[in-house]
């Protein structure tokens, strides 16, 4: 399938670039060790699941019920009335609530941003026609691969390895957006949670959430984002890289 011939070459070409920073960086080696043949099997039933060009949620049912070590439980976040009070929050500015939002996150092992309405409806319209891609994370001298997938309100993300091996059981990072205060202040509340803390720091999940939200926004980048999804033939990883401005090791 031209979709999973796709990521299979991004995945051996980051498998280069990680191999050579492994080199270069020893203290942040990443393992290379063989594959289980729990692994093995989960790669391949994950393989049967991607009919034609479009990969599909194949472990959507399971993610649903699988917790991890932080609490928590993809697509089923925090309501927002259980982490600020709705109706004091009637009463402050959008200005006053971008800060306390922020504020609130700070420190906490959690990514905390905000969006104007009109952004986000333009992210869900885009997101429906587009649901996947990938993204390039750098690092010293290198970079690996993360797959992002949309199911609005949610954004999920893994290393492209890792969704390989165990599809979307085992997410790096997860972003939801709340939209309660959407028509009354005009703002998106945007929450991320580092699921795994040893596969990403919180400032590399920020730079993550904000990359992903910019291919969705930013016309030139939703070009690519597009053609990955509806034009694999025509899709080169090179591109994404240029636009982030990132060497071509």
């Amino acid at each position: 399938m031209k979709l999973r011939r796709i990521l299979s070459s991004i995945s051996n070409l980051a498998a280069e670039r990680l191999s050579f920073y492994s080199t270069r960086c020893p203290s942040r080696q990443i393992s290379t060790s063989r594959s289980s043949p729990s692994q093995r099997n989960a790669g391949s039933n994950l393989s049967e699941a991607l009919p034609g060009s479009h990969v599909k949620w194949a472990r959507l049912g399971s993610v649903r019920n699988s917790r991890f070590a932080s609490g928590f439980t993809p697509l089923q976040p925090k309501p927002l009335d259980s982490i600020m009070d709705l109706e004091r929050a009637k009463t402050k500015s959008s200005e006053e609530l971008t800060s306390i939002w922020d504020d609130y996150h700070l420190g906490r092992g959690h990514i905390g941003m905000t969006m104007k309405a009109q952004l986000y409806r333009l992210l869900e319209q885009r997101a429906a026609e587009c649901r996947y891609f990938v993204i390039p994370l750098w690092r010293g001298s290198g970079y690996i691969t993360m797959f992002a997938q949309v199911e609005a309100p949610h954004m999920i993300f893994t290393g492209l390895e890792d969704y390989k091996a165990r599809g979307t059981q085992a997410p790096y990072l997860t972003s939801t957006f709340y939209t309660e205060l959407s028509e009354t202040k005009d703002l998106v509340f945007i929450r991320g949670d580092v699921v795994f803390t040893s596969k990403l720091t919180d400032e590399e999940a920020k730079w993550i959430m904000e990359t992903a939200q910019s291919f969705y926004l930013n016309d030139t980048r939703y070009k690519l984002l597009e053609r990955f999804n509806k034009h694999t033939h025509e899709f080169e990883f090179k591109d994404v890289l240029q636009a982030l401005d990132m060497p071509i090791l």
